[in-house]
């Protein structure tokens, strides 16, 4: 049975993630890999999956292997946590991969940014305007890089009753605070910035504890422990798992574009789930990268013990 948005929204809250896409060597996609992938993601109990999304690499997918990927973690998760897939691309284009999302019984979706255009605020509210009113399911405004909104954008947006969610990687709190203040109660807001539980106290501070966790995908006890510490507001135990995971893993990512994404199919290896290359243009990491990732990986573990 459809999630209606109303019911989505209501279940917005806590720690999400977005399962990797895995490929086979020769870059086709894996999906009994993807199966067993989402399979164990849901044993660590996140609040939602997102599927197809930056991190699934949904810039590299088809519209028949997004169907069937989509279908998969609907199938695995069974009912018990919703699954949003992300949707992008022109208007044309993002209606089929709605039509898509809906017919494979997601949940709701994320909008990724339109492909490559710098819009003016009335051209991006008539692209989210048509894509909110092809759908039936719950839509999740994805703002970051191309996709700026202004405050009174998302007011508009907020009419369209589908409309329940705001995932922000801009990082821009004046903004997004003008923002919270325009959509009310309407929006469940998401930090979705690259490695977020950097940023999450600056959320927090805003009252924004949602936030999308990559790392899930490979260090569920990791992901899982930062988040109980800052809901807690436990500062000592948040330090300690910055300094021994967090800002590591940061500068690791910082070495080449695209390693937001090749680190965390590296941490699959690393933990011996892995999940195949990344397709290009983005590029694999290094056998010296991986294992300087497993180190991390150690002192992560370490300090959720400390």
């Amino acid at each position: 049975m459809m999630v209606t948005p109303e019911e989505l929204r209501a279940r917005l809250c806590g720690l999400f993630s977005f399962p990797v896409t895995p490929f086979t060597e020769s870059l086709e996609i894996d999906l009994a890999r993807f199966r067993e992938h989402v399979g164990w993601m849901v044993e660590g109990k996140p609040a939602a999956l997102f599927v197809c999304g930056g991190t699934g690499e949904f810039f590299s997918l088809d519209l028949a292997e997004f169907r069937h990927l989509v279908k998969a973690a609907v199938e695995e998760t069974g009912g018990r946590l919703p699954v949003i897939a992300g949707i992008g691309y022109g208007t044309k284009l993002a209606l089929s991969f709605v039509k898509a999302a809906e017919n494979a019984r997601a949940d709701g979706l994320l909008v990724l940014p339109p492909y490559l255009l710098h819009s003016e605020q009335q051209g991006l509210y008539e692209h989210y305007c048509r894509i909110a009113e092809s759908a039936r399911l719950g839509l999740i405004i994805y703002q970051r890089d191309n996709a700026i909104f202004a405050p009174a954008t998302v007011a508009r947006l907020c009419e369209l009753k589908n409309v329940i969610g705001f995932k922000d990687g801009h990082g821009n709190m004046e903004l997004l605070l003008r923002i919270q203040k325009q959509a009310g109660d309407q929006l469940t807001i998401i930090n979705g910035m690259p490695t977020a539980e950097l940023s999450a106290a600056a959320f927090k501070g805003l009252g924004i504890v949602n936030y999308s966790s990559a790392v899930f995908n490979f260090v569920p006890p990791i992901a899982k422990a930062f988040y109980e510490a800052l809901v807690k507001d436990d500062r000592p135990a948040m330090g300690r798992l910055l300094d021994a995971f967090y800002r590591p893993l940061a500068d690791l990512r910082d070495r080449k574009k695209g390693y937001a994404v090749s680190l965390i199919k590296a941490g699959l290896r690393a933990i011996g789930k892995a999940a195949g290359p990344v397709r290009p243009p983005l590029v694999n990491c290094s056998v010296e990268e991986q294992e300087k990732l497993k180190a991390i990986i150690a002192d992560g573990l370490a300090a959720v013990q400390a």
